[in-house]
């Protein structure tokens, strides 16, 4: 081989080198991007807390800064001048046993004492007395009929149970397992505990069903009532139903609200809970199956759209600032809306405030929304809702957020947490019925106990049950 061929070999295996090296480089390089994209993604998720997405807080860490008051240098407790908050004496009708102490002699002198106090001291004590079931026997004779022979027993009167629970005490376990989340095994205990009765673990949901059959009728006519309210809340929470994915579903009215708990978050649902010819306003989160609904007619909840944000801005970039300057604006909204709810500015004088903003608000999301980063197109899609965001400035009763549906299924997310879930769709239909019933008779200030037990004895005499609808509706505030 000669010089020249050596040399030729030689570069030709230094230009194989060479391609092999710039194969690798654009390799390494495109796995480097995905590598910085996928820790961009993990850091994103390791950020994420209750502050600035839809986690809860129980959720958080203790890494989580919480906003905390600057020390005021007062000592704790009342302050000079507030009103303090007492238990008020019962009237003297309403007490059982008055027990006179008048003094014989003066604490002085010793000297006998006459006369009487007209307005003595008053102190009462509360006490429960020993409390123990009261036990019915209804004993059915039979007798046989001399001329015929055919024997006949005497049946149960009207309104007597075929099984061993009246219906106060059948009320009892259903609030119990219902409305205070408590296992059936703690309610058989506390019962047994408190009001000294004895029933077997098996019967407590024997109970929540004839509880449940109980309110069936009037938790449809809670639903029928929702459909035709102006202003409507709904949200939706993960649930467990025979180890299926299931969903609950709330509907929030000042006055009323349903629950309905099955295997579907989709569109579907929605539109059965609210329907067909739903002509109020709903306010929801931007979920897909809310979209059916006319945007003029929908109210987008700012507090997730600010949760959203709020993870923009802690992020690196051009999209963090715009994200930053969209909270700063709807900060100031704010604060207009909470001086607008409490009579110190006119709903006129709070639209013209707002319309300036309104127009900043689109065009910081319009800018957002092709700045190119990762976020970018949230802001699109928050832009086609950009007609459902501003409902709350012009509509009477609408609020920004949505709040009340989220408060709403609090206790049954604690109480999913706790149970893990129902076995079976009959156990679904008690969770509905009794979360509708809890939550209505509260915002209508109205007795729980007294309620269930009502319906409970309508139910056992073949009667309608009592309704849950409010007796009258309060006109709109239109200020």
């Amino acid at each position: 081989m000669t010089f020249l061929d050596s040399n030729n070999a030689r570069i030709a295996e230094l230009e194989g080198e060479l391609a092999a090296r710039d194969a690798l480089i654009v390799e390494l390089r495109a796995k480097v991007a995905t590598l910085t994209r996928r820790v961009a993604e993990l850091e994103a998720k390791l950020g994420k807390n209750s502050t600035n997405s839809s986690k809860p807080p129980s959720s958080d860490g203790p890494e989580v800064q919480r906003k905390r008051k600057e020390p005021t240098g007062r000592r704790r407790g009342g302050q000079p001048g507030h009103k303090g908050h007492t238990r008020e004496l019962l009237p003297i009708e309403q007490v059982d046993l008055v027990v006179p102490l008048v003094p014989k002699q003066c604490r002085w002198c010793s000297k006998p004492l006459n006369g009487e106090d007209a307005s003595p001291l008053r102190h009462q004590v509360m006490e429960v007395p020993p409390i123990r079931p009261v036990v019915t026997e209804y004993q059915c004779h039979e007798l046989t009929c001399e001329a015929c022979g055919l024997a006949t027993r005497a049946e149960l009167p009207a309104g007597v149970p075929e099984g061993a629970f009246g219906p106060r005490l059948m009320a009892m376990v259903a609030i119990c397992t219902g409305k205070y989340r408590m296992p059936k095994r703690i309610t058989q205990e506390l019962l047994s505990d408190f009001l000294g009765a004895e029933l077997a673990l098996g019967s407590v949901p024997r109970v929540e069903q004839q509880v449940s059959q109980a309110l069936a009728v009037p938790v449809e006519q809670a639903r029928a009532f929702v459909r035709e309210q102006p202003v409507v809340h709904q949200d939706e929470t993960g649930w467990r139903e025979d180890k299926h994915r299931a969903w609950l579903w709330v509907a929030v009215t000042p006055l009323v609200t349903v629950f309905e708990l099955v295997r579907s978050r989709g569109e579907k649902v929605a539109r059965r809970m609210l329907g067909e010819s739903f002509s109020g306003t709903l306010v929801s989160d931007r979920w897909s199956a809310y979209a059916w609904v006319h945007p003029l007619h929908r109210q987008v909840c700012w507090a997730h759209l600010l949760r959203k944000f709020k993870s923009f801005a802690e992020r690196k970039g051009l999209l963090a600032a715009y994200a930053q300057s969209l909270l700063d604006e709807m900060g100031i909204a704010f604060e207009w809306w909470h001086l607008f709810k409490e009579g110190a500015m006119t709903r006129r004088t709070f639209q013209r405030k707002l319309r300036p903003l309104m127009r900043e608000v689109g065009r910081l999301l319009r800018e957002a929304s092709t700045c190119g980063e990762k976020g970018a197109g949230t802001c699109r899609e928050i832009l086609k809702l950009e007609d459902s965001l501003w409902t709350f400035v012009y509509v009477d009763a609408v609020e920004p957020t949505n709040n009340s549906a989220e408060r709403a299924l609090r206790p049954a997310v604690i109480w999913r947490k706790g149970s893990f879930g129902t076995d079976s769709p009959d156990g679904s239909r008690f969770v509905e019925r009794i979360l509708s019933v809890v939550a209505t008779l509260k915002s209508q200030g109205r007795h729980v106990l007294d309620y269930l037990t009502a319906a409970c004895e309508t139910m056992l005499l073949g009667q309608a049950a009592p309704s849950l609808l409010p007796a009258s509706t309060p006109t709109l505030n239109s200020s």
